[in-house]
């Protein structure tokens, strides 16, 4: 058997049940979560390069933009102030996840996706409304809370509502919002960084109360998900009831079944942080811990964040590197319509390999050119500028539909229900870590490295691939309360998920269709 391959046993049967519109409602309207957080990455780095806003909150950076043109091209924008603006969501994402998990297991997910909401909302208004720099950073900490919620939420959602076998498309729909977020934010900026004074930058923050209204009512009236409902002993007919109605069928029995298996277990585990270091539950611990981690560290948050600033640093106005940031936001969502399309066809892991290989080429590509043409001062010429854009657009095409989508997708459906909500906990954790790492040490990491930061990350997706080629199995169409399956198979975790001696059967309801 190659490595990482897992048999044709491991595809379990599937359940009954056809793709109806209220499925596809509800999870198109639970995907709108990756709205605000898509939103929220590409408005903060168009407006870290507008002048006025420079202007008003970083006149430091403002005035070495402007003053001091003996400075390295490399260095023109490294503040630790202005990168506090970016990354101080993240941190507030970081400790709102500990929060979340907790509130997503015991109240349901509509509660968590709700707080969320909410949260981001009133950071947009906030935001849009600041005078001083303290008032700007209290927003983006509020916005952090409301992404820390809905990224804990929404795609655990998506994938326990979603059939089996359509699973990955559905939850590639959440890569797909925060790249429709992206994108309307850079086109956003486009146009306000033509205005005037200080309300092109206003308009820019405060219209992130727009998606935040949308995943606010979006909580408001959407159904909890049938496993949530069985975990948080709900009656069973109204969760019988509400699979009827999302799969479309009226015999349902085996699903619930599977649902109630995994409810009843997790009902005898109480610390389920505690439970998730135990040797039966490592390759899932594993890959809460590194696909968070590598997801970061493909670098796609350098160009998510700082693409309008990269590309200024390259010598490009400040309108054309607005527009580069809205073509690269354009390409990201072109590529995850394909990893929609084609994520349940060929699964995961031929994406992951496929992306890898692909992101690697671009970014050495990218620091070759900018080491051999781009020196301390001046800029590059227009075509190497133009090449260096269409190499970064290949870089985001490949994160578009492997890491990028896939980063949420693998974690939200390989956890069993007794760890879900500790499994997705972690995985928000570890990423918001290291977003608040890279946002926050990126302008300096640039500063020193120069163009050796495109090696530094291009060796990081080297790393990653090979990973995924050696210890990732195929989860591809296995149903989401059937998955340990995979693991017992896969050539090398079947040697630490063998249940524990001291697993027992739990005597356990059977529910029929009446």
């Amino acid at each position: 058997m190659a490595v990482g391959i897992v048999p044709k046993s491991t595809e379990a049967a599937k359940y009954n049940g056809r793709l109806t519109p209220f499925v596809v409602l509800t999870c198109m309207m639970a995907a709108t979560g990756g709205i605000i957080y898509g939103y929220d990455i590409g408005i903060s780095g168009g407006v870290t390069s507008m002048e006025p806003f420079l202007k008003k909150f970083f006149p430091e950076v403002y005035r070495k933009m402007k003053e001091e043109p003996d400075i390295s091209n490399y260095c023109k924008f490294d503040s630790q102030l202005l990168t506090s603006f970016t990354s101080s969501l993240y941190l507030a994402a970081l400790v709102a996840s500990f929060f979340a998990s907790s509130v997503t297991r015991a109240f349901g997910r509509r509660p968590s996706m709700l707080i969320g909401g909410a949260a981001f909302l009133a950071g947009g208004a906030l935001g849009g409304a600041a005078v001083n720099v303290y008032m700007l950073i209290l927003g983006r900490l509020l916005l952090g809370v409301g992404v820390g919620f809905a990224n804990q939420s929404a795609p655990l959602y998506i994938a326990e509502m979603a059939p089996p076998q359509h699973r990955g498309t559905f939850n590639n729909g959440f890569q797909l919002t925060i790249s429709l977020g992206y994108i309307s934010a850079t086109l956003i900026n486009f146009g306000t960084q033509k205005i005037k004074g200080d309300l092109g930058w206003r308009i820019s923050l405060g219209l992130a109360t727009v998606p935040a209204s949308l995943l606010t009512l979006a909580a408001v009236f959407l159904p909890d998900s049938p496993n949530s409902l069985v975990q948080r002993g709900t009656d069973l007919q109204e969760a019988a009831a509400l699979l009827r109605k999302i799969r479309g069928v009226a015999d349902v029995d085996e699903e619930l079944q599977d649902i109630i298996t995994a409810s009843q277990v997790s009902k005898t585990v109480r610390h389920p942080f505690r439970q998730i270091i135990r040797a039966k539950y490592r390759p899932q611990l594993v890959m809460a811990l590194l696909i968070p981690f590598f997801q970061q560290v493909t670098g796609i948050n350098v160009i998510a964040f700082y693409a309008p600033v990269l590309f200024r640093s390259i010598g490009l106005g400040e309108s054309a590197s607005l527009m580069s940031a809205v073509v690269t936001g354009v390409v990201g969502f072109s590529s995850n319509l394909v990893s929609m399309a084609t994520v349940d066809k060929f699964g995961r892991r031929a994406l992951f390999l496929i992306g890898g290989v692909q992101m690697l080429v671009s970014q050495v590509a990218v620091g070759g050119i900018l080491e051999a043409q781009l020196k301390d001062r001046g800029g590059v010429n227009r075509t190497y500028a133009l090449v260096v854009l269409v190499l970064i657009a290949v870089y985001v095409a490949g994160f578009g539909w492997s890491w990028g989508p896939l980063g949420w997708l693998v974690p939200s459906e390989v956890f069993p229900l007794e760890i879900r909500s500790a499994g997705q906990g972690i995985t928000l954790i570890v990423s918001n870590v290291f977003t608040f790492i890279i946002a926050q040490t990126f302008l300096a990491m640039l500063c020193h490295l120069k163009a050796g930061i495109f090696y530094f990350f291009g060796g990081w997706v080297a790393v990653m691939t090979i990973f995924v080629y050696f210890f990732l199995p195929e989860t591809s169409s296995v149903p989401i309360e059937q998955m340990v399956q995979v693991w017992r198979e896969h050539w090398f975790w079947k040697r630490t998920v063998a249940v524990d001696e001291e697993e027992r059967e739990v005597d356990l309801p059977v529910v029929g269709n009446s």
